[in-house]
């Protein structure tokens, strides 16, 4: 189902919204009764109920590289293939299958094909990026193993493309992890010099989820293909909300994400170049797979999309919004950093780093706003972003860096009140800070012999 454009979204849908509806007459199921009575329902449903009727304040969300919220729309499309049109897709005997199998072409082709210049055939239903990710990579390195042992990746890929990168290592596999300058772009002479007569494919990603970087693809593409290698790009946070065309930029295969451009979670696509023929093993197998596509874990048709709405580009109303938040923090505060290429970037991810902070802590004194540190899939960990330090941030730096996501439900009230109770909360933890009150004292603190106790 393919949704119309629309040029404007309701204020009052916003998801974003920081307060809890107020609850309203406790919902029934289609038996009509209410639905603490369906055995194993009612734990999740009173404490959904009981979150709702205290109308608390929720934090403002500005992590929206981690996840995005799903656009009502996207929801109101989904909603009929799971109550009404929910036949198995490959069930060829009776209407139900007939119907689904006809939504899933036209998302295949509108909602997804069109939207990266491919042809249907190419796109392979999945369920995120990270298993596109790991079917890319693994199944071109796997295929070609017996005259092509060498893949080159960059070191600020994400986790999943470099643990599958490592687990290629222990299969024998030379793997180059290329490093990046210290404005996260490649260095395109570096990156030439790093081919070899053995080297299959090259993964690097469009653009990076943490600073927001956005590699010369084009560019990229060109060297890969007069090389003779594929190229495979992580393309999860710039689908939807870049211009992107697989053709144009010689890109053999993409994976895309559904959650990242205001879709459900659980959902990604594959796209595999058929002209010129990428040819890659299979990392799974599965019935239903039709003309090299495999089956979808869920009903893309409305899942898709979310695309679609997103394609319009948040472009100038993003912009326009981190502007402004760089600008009211940095005219504000001194010694902050912007990580990642100034100009060549995607302004809706915003990575700074305010020295003489800890990063942790300034979390915890921004906890009415979701924030992070760095990868949703590394924010469990202590150490610094190994990506920030691949571009050369000292330790100090990149423990005290916070990235800031801004989406298409971002307010402009959001990021004013964001940028002011940043400035005021690190004003304050560096108010505590010994090491900012010797800075201010004029001393070095590099010249500065520390020793333990």
């Amino acid at each position: 189902m393919l949704l119309p454009e629309v040029s404007v979204f309701p204020a009052e849908t916003n998801p974003s919204s920081r307060c809890f509806p107020r609850a309203g007459p406790s919902p029934r199921c289609c038996s009509g009764q209410p639905p603490g009575s369906l055995s194993g329902w009612e734990e999740p449903l009173a404490l959904s109920r009981k979150l709702m009727e205290k109308d608390e304040l929720r934090p403002l969300y500005m992590d929206f590289q981690a996840t995005t919220p799903m656009d009502p729309r996207v929801l109101d499309a989904m909603l009929p293939f799971q109550v009404n049109y929910y036949g198995n897709p490959h069930s060829k005997t009776h209407a139900f299958g007939w119907e689904s199998e006809n939504a899933m072409e036209t998302a295949r082709k509108q909602q997804v094909a069109d939207l990266i210049g491919a042809d249907p055939r190419e796109i392979i239903f999945t369920s995120g990026a990270t298993e596109s990710n790991n079917m890319a990579i693994k199944g071109v390195a796997r295929f070609y193993k017996a005259k092509k042992r060498h893949v080159i990746t960059t070191q600020t890929e994400h986790k999943c493309v470099l643990d599958s990168c490592r687990v290629l290592e222990s299969e024998g596999f030379s793997i180059t992890y290329l490093p990046v300058q210290s404005n996260g772009l490649v260095d395109l002479e570096l990156l030439e010099a790093s081919i070899r007569p053995d080297t299959s494919l090259l993964s690097v990603m469009t653009i990076n989820n943490e600073i927001g970087v956005y590699q010369p693809m084009k560019e990229i593409g060109r060297i890969c293909r007069s090389k003779g290698i594929f190229l495979h790009t992580d393309a999860a946070q710039a689908v939807g909300k870049i211009p992107l065309d697989v053709t144009d930029n010689k890109i053999d295969l993409m994976s895309i994400s559904g959650h990242k451009l205001y879709g459900p979670k659980g959902v990604g696509a594959l796209y595999v170049r058929r002209v010129p023929e990428c040819v890659w093993s299979r990392c799974r197998t599965g019935a239903g797979r039709r003309g090299g596509c495999a089956p979808a874990p869920s009903h893309p048709s409305g899942c898709w999309a979310g695309s679609r709405l997103q394609h319009r580009t948040a472009g100038d109303g993003v912009s326009m919004l981190a502007n402004r938040l760089i600008q009211k923090i940095m005219s504000e505060l001194p010694d902050v950093i912007m990580n990642g290429d100034a100009e060549q970037r995607y302004p809706g991810c915003v990575n700074l780093s305010f020295a003489y902070v800890e990063g942790e802590s300034l979390l915890m004194a921004l906890k009415d706003i979701a924030l992070s540190s760095g990868s949703a899939c590394t924010s469990a960990s202590l150490e610094p972003s190994y990506v920030l330090r691949a571009i050369g941030t000292d330790e100090e730096l990149a423990h005290s860096s916070i990235r800031f996501g801004i989406g298409r439900f971002t307010t402009e009230e959001e990021v004013d009140y964001t940028a002011k109770k940043c400035i005021h909360q690190v004003n304050r933890l560096r108010e505590m800070s010994p090491l900012w009150e010797m800075v201010q004292e004029g001393i070095d603190l590099k010249s500065i012999k520390w020793t333990q106790h």
